[in-house]
């Protein structure tokens, strides 16, 4: 099935861009717009700017842009359909479909197929623990002991997998599901050669992973019998979905809180987050026994900048965690650290002295990290001037990580007066560290050098390497399309978008280069200005758009992207309407929408203060659209013409023919001709 062009138009009208990312990272408010660290990328200071006036995104470091639809294909790694599917039912959108082809449903997503069954293996062993004898029995029980209230086990939709061997392969399949999606989602365990297959989880209590928009991706399963020979935790292994480095336990139900009490709880354990959830400390999450990853730190960094790890009592794994804390230094975030009395977890401490009182613990025991390392360490090394240099020096290295260089200095002014040492002995320490990650950084950047002399060295079809790029995608350098985008675009109503063939990469001409500035200035006036009368005192009606396609007709750009965007311009005209600028702002293939954005996006606009002051006019875009727009006429025209101009010379130094060669040298005189009126026209001065 799929979406009615009604139905999208409904969902992308309700679906507000700045709701939309709100629910992934915090946005505060500068100017007409909104901002963030992106989502996309790893950054330090805001880069990332939401435009609710445009409905748009754009970040203005890695390039990313879109609309909601667009931001939810690229945070959860979805296709356009099942983007569309998302915020239908997240916004309670009643969806009307019509039938899909047999082609269409043979190309259906399968992440989305692996979404489905993840939610049935959810629902089936959510009901295993609330309407089953054995779960009622074995799995019920032991989440009430933990003290797990009925709310609290639906909230985080915690089930039961029965001890049978199969009895959840044998639902599924019962269920229409495939032997081949249940073993890539991680869920069925297939021996061909023995003829068999079995349950992954089985005799265990389930814990269901969530992602940022509260999908079901994983599990994680606790045993509950004695056995030597099985592991305490089983989770699900690595799928399309699922990437253990990138997620942390407890983000869909926390983000939320985090962002609205701007700081997050980070803990070892699944329970953990579950108790201090149910106390009603819900900005908590887990990294699940993994050691804490770039990934995870940077999807703590979308909802907030503080970080507070709550350790147990256990040294050992406090020491092995701390090279976690030098990775959350370096993204810029602040970070705390509490450890709990002995034998105590965040689990037992919050369910034995209460939630205020555990949240005035954390209070009245959280400690920077220069602090947190002294008392942890200063015991050990004693009198030993060996051990405490070496403390030190480890002090100095996380420093040194940091990238804000006044909280650098405060840190160093508290390291030197706790370790009662020359604070510019510090500073020279960490000077040396910076100077050899610069040496390693320029020793890294001549291996890839040398690698890149050595590739070019090779013979022909021999590569170092091997390309991600797909056989079947265009790349004019800038921007490119591919046959899963044209079909997003067809399955949803649009025209096909031609494919190309990938041409072999060539330097730019200045000619070829200045064509393709006027070509791209064209698309923007007519993105942004389309729609606006060019010069009403002199021609009232006279749109925009019209002005630039009668002018330029015939004329076929250079640049794939900006033909392809200048043809939907001509096809919308010849329909009788105007592809104005949410028409491309929405569009379906993400080349389109993205380059558009690109050329409606302002990285930097007129403050309201300056606007303010009535006496000082600022001409807009708008003031001189029709100087604009003729300007630019005769620069495409031009570039044109000059292009022209250098075939025709071309054709003459190589035909040998008297009577072609006077067709040609007439051709170029008109060119010429064509060229003085231009530069007349632009007041500037042609080079004989």
């Amino acid at each position: 099935m799929r979406l009615d062009q009604e139905t999208i138009e409904r969902i992308k009208q309700t679906a507000q861009v700045a709701d939309v990312i709100g629910d992934y990272v915090s946005l505060k408010k500068k100017g007409a717009n909104l901002w963030a660290c992106c989502p996309f990328h790893g950054e330090k200071s805001p880069s990332f700017s939401v435009s609710p006036a445009k409905g748009i995104y754009k970040c203005f470091g890695c390039g990313k842009a879109g609309d909601s639809v667009r931001f939810i294909m690229d945070i959860e790694g979805l296709g356009y359909g099942e983007a569309l599917r998302h915020l239908a039912k997240k916004y309670n959108i009643a969806i009307q479909e019509s039938p899909q082809t047999d082609e269409q449903l043979q190309a259906q997503n399968a992440r989305e197929s692996l979404y489905i069954v993840l939610n049935f293996a959810k629902n089936y062993y959510q009901n295993n623990l609330f309407q089953h004898d054995e779960g009622q029995s074995i799995g019920y029980p032991y989440f009430k002991e933990r003290g797990f209230s009925d709310k609290t086990i639906k909230a985080f939709e915690l089930g039961y997998s029965l001890d049978i061997w199969d009895a959840f392969t044998k639902d599924a399949l019962k269920n229409g599901y495939s032997i081949d999606v249940l073993e890539k989602a991680g869920l069925t365990i297939r021996k061909p050669e023995e003829n068999k297959m079995f349950d992954r989880f089985r005799s265990r209590v389930i814990f269901p992973i969530h992602n940022v928009s509260g999908k079901t991706i994983a599990f994680g399963a606790r045993i509950l019998r004695a056995d030597k020979n099985q592991p305490k935790y089983l989770n699900s292994p690595e799928t399309e979905v699922y990437h253990k480095s990138n997620i942390l336990y407890g983000i869909y139900q926390a983000k939320n809180a985090i962002r609205s009490k701007d700081v997050c709880y980070l803990v070892e354990g699944y329970t953990d987050v579950i108790s201090l959830y149910q106390a009603g400390i819900e900005n908590v999450v887990a990294s699940s026994g993994t050691s804490l990853t770039l990934e995870q730190i940077r999807l703590i960094a979308r909802f907030t900048q503080n970080i507070t790890v709550l350790y147990d009592g256990d040294p050992a794994g406090i020491k092995a965690s701390l090279r976690g804390m030098d990775m959350i230094l370096e993204e810029g975030l602040n970070v705390k650290l509490v450890v709990f009395p002995q034998g105590e977890d965040p689990d037992s401490y919050v369910q034995k002295i209460g939630s205020d009182a555990f949240v005035q613990y954390i209070s009245d025991h959280a400690s920077d990290f220069i602090t947190f390392k002294a008392e942890l360490f200063l015991k050990e090394a004693g009198n030993d001037p060996f051990k405490r240099a070496e403390l030190i020096k480890d002090m100095v290295g996380s420093i040194s990580r940091i990238p804000d260089s006044i909280k650098r200095s405060v840190f160093f002014q508290k390291t030197a007066s706790l370790m009662q040492i020359d604070e510019g002995l510090l500073i020279t320490e960490s000077n040396k560290l910076t100077l050899e990650k610069v040496k390693q950084k320029e020793k890294d950047a001549q291996r890839d050098n040398n690698r890149q002399r050595l590739q070019n060295d090779l013979p022909s079809g021999i590569t170092l390497s091997t390309s991600t790029q797909s056989p079947s995608t265009f790349d004019d350098g800038m921007m490119s399309f591919s046959e899963e985008d044209s079909f997003g675009y067809e399955e949803f109503g649009g025209a096909p978008v031609t494919v190309l063939p990938t041409p072999e990469p060539t330097p730019l001409s200045s000619i070829v280069y200045a064509t393709t500035l006027h070509e791209q200035e064209c698309i923007r006036l007519l993105i942004n200005h389309g729609t606006r009368e060019v010069d009403p005192a002199v021609a009232p009606g006279i749109t925009l758009m019209q002005y630039v396609l009668g002018e330029i007709d015939g004329l076929t750009f250079h640049t794939p992207i900006y033909q392809e965007m200048l043809m939907l311009c001509r096809q919308k005209f010849l329909e009788g309407t105007v592809a104005d600028t949410q028409y491309f702002l929405s569009h379906p293939i993400a080349e389109i929408q993205s380059e558009s954005i690109n050329l409606v996006a302002e990285k930097h606009s007129v403050s309201e203060a300056w606007l303010s002051k009535h006496e000082i006019f600022v001409p807009t875009e708008v003031d001189k659209l029709a100087d604009m727009a003729y300007t630019n006429v005769l620069r495409l025209k031009k570039a044109f013409n000059d292009d022209h101009l250098s075939s025709l010379m071309k054709q003459l130094t190589q035909t040998k023919d008297p009577e072609q060669q006077n067709i040609l040298l007439m051709q170029f005189m008109q060119a010429k001709e064509v060229e003085k009126q231009i530069a007349k026209e632009l007041g500037t001065v042609v080079v004989r």
